[in-house]
């Protein structure tokens, strides 16, 4: 059954801590946060590089981070896709499953290139060159259904938020993009987190991806605990996409 807004409102599945550098709030702050907003589930998340070797000392802060009635917590890697084969900028030691963090969220800080991930300029450039839309766009969903197809546990954050930056919109997709994209999703079980401060995806792709069978989550992808279950744009992507029109249950 397609759950309904109120009941999506009620979970934040992209929430930052210190672990993150350009984050301001403890975990602890957070999860009271969570709980004072009247969340049910929440997801703290921090962002890796193949670098990263703090992901252990992530884990056994939240183990010892005060619990709060009726919050259940889970937890979550942030990385960038890096090419256009779908790779990941995860620790080479990451344990995605029991004994280590519950989701890989899978992100679009850059555009995954043919040779590594490119900027925005770069990627404008490339297009100012002769690199096409359908070319850029096909490339895009390539690459994210390769990583959602590379890990078990995945959650897509702030999908599609890179096509603004080089100068396209989701409108841009096309319908067969959306449902390549939207099968991949329901088939791996990779969450589709509709995100607050990206304002993304929005409510044409949403609605895709329920028809197809995927999950959504709501984010706010706080990096403040004052930010955290706190939602306008969401509320509004949701509405506009009309969740109850998709459940054929």
């Amino acid at each position: 059954m397609t759950p309904t807004v109120d009941a999506l409102l009620k979970g934040d599945y992209h929430v930052h801590s210190t672990f993150s550098d350009d984050a301001h709030s403890t975990m602890s702050e957070n999860l009271a946060a969570a709980s004072a907003a009247g969340l049910s589930e929440i997801r703290l998340v921090d962002h890796v590089r193949q670098s990263t070797t703090w992901v252990p000392d992530f884990l056994s802060t939240v183990a010892g981070a005060p619990s709060f009635a009726g919050l259940s917590v889970f937890t979550g890697v942030e990385a960038k896709i890096l090419n256009a084969r779908g790779e990941l900028d995860v620790p080479p030691n990451l344990i995605v499953g029991p004994g280590g963090v519950d989701a890989i969220l899978i992100a679009d800080h850059q555009f995954p290139g043919l040779d590594g991930a490119w900027t925005p300029d770069e990627t404008k450039a490339k297009m100012a060159v002769g690199l096409g839309v359908t070319d850029i766009l096909d490339l895009l969903i390539g690459a994210t259904v390769a990583a959602m197809e590379s890990v078990e546990w995945g959650q897509l954050a702030h999908c599609f938020s890179i096509l603004p930056k080089i100068g396209l919109a989701e409108s841009d997709l096309t319908d067969e993009h959306l449902a390549a994209w939207a099968s991949a999703a329901a088939t791996t079980g990779t969450l589709i987190e509709v995100n607050e401060k990206w304002g993304c995806p929005g409510p044409r792709a949403l609605r895709v991806a329920l028809a197809a069978g995927a999950q959504l989550v709501a984010s706010t992808d706080s990096h403040v605990s004052t930010d955290v279950g706190r939602y306008s744009r969401v509320s509004s992507i949701l509405s506009t996409a009309d969740l109850s029109a998709t459940d054929e249950s």
